[in-house]
C-alpha cells in the first residue's frame, strides 16, 4: 500500500466525494481529509455513510460529514450541495467518483432501459452535479473537478463494453468541461484506473492476483489499491497541478492505454 504523505496541501478547502463509503471513493475522501480539506461524502445507504464518517474520523480526518444520496436523482443532487454549504459554507472541490455496472454481456443483447440507466448514472449525473457546484466555485474564485473514468474508456473489454462506452464518454466530458470552465479558474481532470482491488472488481481478481496481473499485461506485476487512485486525485486538485486541466491520468500499473 502506498505511504500517505500528509502535506496539508488542501487546508481550508471543502470537497464533495460521491460514492465514498468504500473502495476508491473512501480512499479519496480519506486522502483529501488528511491533506486538510473538509470532506462531504455520500452514498445510497444511510448506515454505510454513517459507518464511513466514523471510520474517517478515526483515521484522522478532522472535518467530515455525510449524507444519503441517490446520485442520479436531481433532488438528491441538490440536497447534497445544499448540505455541503450548510455544513462548511463553500465548495472548492468535486470528485465525481460514482459509477455502476449492472450489465454483463454483449451490447447487442442490452435492453434500452439498462443502457439508459448506465448513462444516467455514470455520465449524466456527474454533469448535473457539476452544474450545481460551479456557481459555488465561482464565488470562491475557482475550483477543481475530477471524474473517475476507467482504463476501459481507452481499452474496452468483452462483456462490459457498454460500461466502457460510458467511461469513454467521461473522457470527452472532462475535456469539454475543462475548455468551458478554464476562464472561470475551474480545472477539470480525470483518473482512469485499471484493475483496482475493490468490491466492484472482486469478480476479476478473487481467483488469484498474480494470474490476473499477467493476463492484464500489468508490467508492475500487481493490482492497484484504492490509495493509488487517491494520491493521484490529491495531486490533481492541489496547486501542484495548477497548470493541468482537461487531462486524465491512467492508473493501471503499466497497462498501455495510448501512445
Amino acid at each position: 500500500m502506498p505511504q500517505i504523505v500528509k502535506a496539508r496541501r488542501l487546508e481550508g478547502q471543502v470537497a464533495i466525494v460521491t460514492a465514498a463509503t468504500l473502495g476508491i471513493g473512501y480512499a479519496i475522501a480519506e486522502r483529501l481529509g488528511l491533506e486538510g480539506a473538509a470532506v462531504v461524502i455520500c452514498s445510497r445507504k444511510k448506515e454505510n455513510v454513517e459507518e464511513a464518517v466514523a471510520s474517517l474520523k478515526k483515521a484522522g480526518v478532522q472535518k467530515v460529514a455525510g449524507i444519503e444520496c441517490q446520485i442520479s436523482n436531481p433532488e438528491h443532487q441538490k440536497r447534497l450541495v445544499d448540505f455541503t454549504i450548510e455544513k462548511f459554507g463553500k465548495i472548492n472541490i468535486l470528485i465525481n467518483n460514482h459509477g455502476i455496472n449492472p450489465a454483463f454481456g454483449d451490447m447487442m443483447d442490452l435492453e434500452d432501459r439498462t443502457w439508459d440507466k448506465l448513462f444516467e448514472t455514470n455520465v449524466k449525473s456527474g454533469w448535473q452535479l457539476t452544474k450545481l457546484v460551479v456557481p459555488h466555485m465561482q464565488k470562491e474564485g475557482g475550483g477543481n473537478i475530477v471524474f473517475n473514468a476507467s482504463i476501459g474508456g481507452y481499452i474496452t473489454s468483452p462483456m462490459i463494453a457498454t460500461y466502457a462506452v460510458t467511461k469513454t464518454a467521461l473522457l470527452g466530458l472532462t475535456k469539454a468541461l475543462s475548455r468551458e470552465l478554464s476562464r472561470q479558474k475551474i480545472r477539470v481532470n480525470g483518473i482512469a484506473p485499471g484493475v483496482i482491488k475493490t468490491k466492484m472488481s472482486k469478480a476479476l481478481w478473487e481467483s488469484g492476483e498474480e494470474g490476473l496481473a499477467a493476463a492484464q499485461e500489468i508490467s508492475m506485476g500487481r493490482l492497484g489499491v484504492p490509495e493509488d487512485c487517491a494520491g493521484a486525485v490529491a495531486f490533481l486538485v492541489s496547486d501542484d497541478a495548477s497548470y493541468i486541466t482537461g487531462e486524465t491520468i491512467v492508473i493501471a500499473g503499466g497497462v498501455h492505454a495510448r501512445l
